[in-house]
């Protein structure tokens, strides 16, 4: 086995460790009990859940997002390199050949996607509050993603980048269950309490009256 085999036999196994944390942190979290809520119904959560999936996700809905729209656009690119970084990291662990227009595509794309990761680290160093609520979880988390992002990115340009690819896939994918990163799973939750919430009480029937005529 040369190293190129052995770099992706890492890879793989790392990647079949970060599904298996996942599954893992799924059933955890599904074992939590629930909040007694003793206050009578006003809404269908139902109604709340494809709300908070849908609607609710929407830029100009949050208020976060509404009055931060660099942040936000910031953090849509990152999030699609990293998503075009994952398809390319499965397409080559299946020996899949990617034609030449699209390798120049995701190129840019990942590459685009690291710069917007090393942005955010910057920012979270140079703006004081985000800076006071970051931790080390948050820096090595946004360094990682960065890294396999970039080394993604050159490994479609040069093919001597493909080794340390598969290194630094391996890594954030050993981390990702054990870290930050794993929000990816949490964010589904959270959002679906979420639209619990608002449902039950009501809230979504009243917003869809005043802003979508419902």
């Amino acid at each position: 086995m040369n190293l190129l085999e052995l770099s992706r036999a890492v890879a793989i196994a790392s990647f079949i460790f970060f599904c298996g944390g996942l599954v893992y942190h799924y059933y955890k979290t599904k074992q939590l009990k629930l909040p007694i809520d003793y206050a009578r119904p006003k809404g269908s959560h139902r109604v709340g859940v494809f709300y908070a999936f849908t609607i609710g996700m929407l830029p100009w809905v949050k208020e976060s997002t509404r009055k931060h729209w660099i942040a936000y656009l910031r953090g849509v690119v990152f999030h699609i390199g990293i998503f075009t970084a994952l398809l390319i990291l499965l397409l080559n662990f299946f020996a899949v050949e990617i034609s030449p227009l699209f390798t120049n595509l995701f190129a840019v794309i990942t590459g685009i996607g690291a710069i917007m990761g090393v942005a955010g680290i910057i920012v979270r160093i140079g703006e004081e509050n985000l800076r006071r609520i970051s931790t080390i979880d948050d820096f090595i988390s946004v360094s990682l993603v960065s890294l396999f992002l970039a080394f993604t990115s050159l490994s479609l340009i040069n093919l001597n980048f493909i080794v340390p690819m598969y290194l630094v896939s391996a890594l954030t994918l050993l981390y990702a269950p054990l870290g930050k990163i794993r929000h990816c799973l949490y964010f589904f939750f959270s959002r679906f309490f979420f639209g619990v919430h608002l449902g039950r009480k009501g809230i979504v029937h009243k917003y869809t009256e005043v802003n979508y005529g419902r």
